[in-house]
């Protein structure tokens, strides 16, 4: 009989995978021996592979390289990194060696790309394009980047009133793009989405505002819808309506050159995960390739922008269970030695699941268990594994120390927590490792943050002076 965690494992995945493999009964990620990482810098830690932003981005690209040759479609690919899904200078700073552009979101995004500029990370051909609701200082820093001399910085129009705004701030003349307000999934609890114009008035809107205005050239229409990128109905039905108003927007307005396909990406959150990313871009070209062809206009530059794929799968973090509580005939408790609502909120707040297994012990015999966080909220556990909503680890033995990993947890969940800032019950963010390759391929680390101290807690609260 199979009882080890291997065995079960392997009779439920396609097992090893890519990035999981193991050696005797230590997991690695990406050749990445974890074991030795905790054993270097100890549990709970986070963990971000730099390398692995690279490779994400570079798939991307050639995904719609070889789309574009395949359907000989004339226009160009541009890349774009969300910096909403994680800020962090290490990840802009790797993102930006793979010649692309950026995405943000608010007034002191605009900050971090002035920063970018000084430091020769970007230039004033680097498309910044700027999206989210305008107002105060993030219309003043539009301005600012614009007077600047940057030529690609465009100001996505959310609202009517946008474009008077920037226009107060500035008399050199500058691009913008629209965002369309997609109609939402029959699930959510809104019909349209409060970003963006309606479709039935982007035309009208450009006709009354941009057309006769000599200070702004309208050069891109923005699509993205908050489910993602899916192979289904409601997806392709909603790229058929962009398109639809693209066309519309086009015959009237000669500089529109480029569609912005948004993002959606999703990664991976299951062994068992499956999604054909090639097929997905060739049928979004072919389909916007073949209304250009019937409606007889131009084709667009198409951009995107990826923000959890981009950086999503480059992180992990890891944890050891201190304990195992028995509160009654069927439930056992693994306690870790950390907090899932302030190191990974996503789990917590909208029920995110990541991919859950344990570095060590693998030939161990397995058990079903939950897992519970430190603090003292009943909310503080996970429970949303891929093995139908069951999770199953190695038996846990109080002499034998057991870890788990919790895997591409790096979007989001930094910025969601606060990183740095107060945490729930005061529960410290844990230190956080760089992972590298230097020249020769050779694995190399180094610490970006230790984990947090009182003092730093007791400063923000108030207490720095008792």
């Amino acid at each position: 009989m199979n009882t080890k965690y291997i065995d079960f494992i392997k009779q439920t995945f396609d097992f090893p995978q890519p990035e999981f493999t193991t050696q005797e009964d230590v997991l690695s990620f990406h050749g990445i021996d974890l074991m030795n990482l905790i054993e270097t810098y100890g549990a709970p830690l986070k963990f971000t592979y730099l390398p692995l932003i690279s490779q994400n981005i570079n798939r991307a690209k050639g995904w719609f390289k070889n789309a574009f040759k395949n359907h000989n479609y004339p226009g160009k690919y541009y890349y774009c990194y969300c910096t909403k899904s994680s800020h962090f200078k290490y990840v802009l700073e790797e993102a930006l060696k793979n010649d692309i552009h950026i995405e943000t979101s608010s007034a002191f995004d605009l900050d971090i790309v002035k920063s970018l500029k000084n430091s020769g990370k970007i230039n004033n051909d680097t498309f910044v394009l700027c999206n989210g609701f305008k107002r105060d200082e993030y219309i003043s820093r539009i301005g600012e980047l614009i007077n600047s001399g940057h030529k690609n910085c465009i100001p996505i129009i959310d609202n009517y009133e946008e474009l008077s705004l920037i226009q107060e701030q500035t008399d050199k003349k500058f691009k913008i793009g629209i965002r369309i307000a997609s109609e939402e999934e029959p699930k959510f609890e809104f019909y349209t989405s409060r970003l963006g114009i309606g479709y039935k008035n982007i035309v009208s809107y450009y006709q009354n505002e941009i057309e006769s205005n000599n200070q702004v050239e309208l050069k891109m229409l923005h699509f993205f819808i908050n489910t993602g990128i899916k192979d289904n109905a409601y997806y392709w039905n909603e790229l058929l309506k962009c398109m639809n108003v693209y066309v519309e927007l086009k015959k009237v307005c000669p500089t529109l050159n480029s569609l912005n396909i948004g993002g959606g990406f999703p990664i991976k959150n299951s062994l068992g995960f499956e999604y054909d990313y090639e097929y997905m871009v060739e049928e979004i070209v072919n389909q916007i390739k073949e209304v250009c062809e019937k409606e007889e206009i131009g084709f667009p530059d198409i951009f995107t922008e990826f923000g959890s794929f981009t950086v999503g799968e480059s992180a992990g973090s890891i944890y050891k269970i201190l304990y195992q509580k028995e509160q009654n005939d069927r439930e056992r408790w693994n306690i870790i030695n950390s907090s899932f609502i302030t190191t990974l909120p996503d789990s917590w707040a909208i029920n995110k699941r990541f991919i859950m297994l344990p570095i060590n012990r693998w030939n161990d015999e397995y058990e079903r268990v939950l897992l519970g966080g430190i603090t003292c909220d009943s909310d503080d556990y996970y429970n949303s594994e891929q093995h139908m909503n069951a999770i199953y680890l190695p038996v846990y033995e109080k002499d034998k120390p057991l870890y788990i990993g919790f895997f591409n947890t790096g979007a989001y969940q930094e910025t969601i927590g606060g990183f740095g800032g107060l945490q729930h019950c005061l529960i410290p963010n844990p230190k956080h490792i760089l992972i590298d390759k230097n020249p020769d391929g050779k694995i190399v680390t180094k610490i970006f943050k230790e984990q947090q101290k009182s003092e730093e807690l007791l400063s923000i609260l108030g207490y720095e002076n008792e």
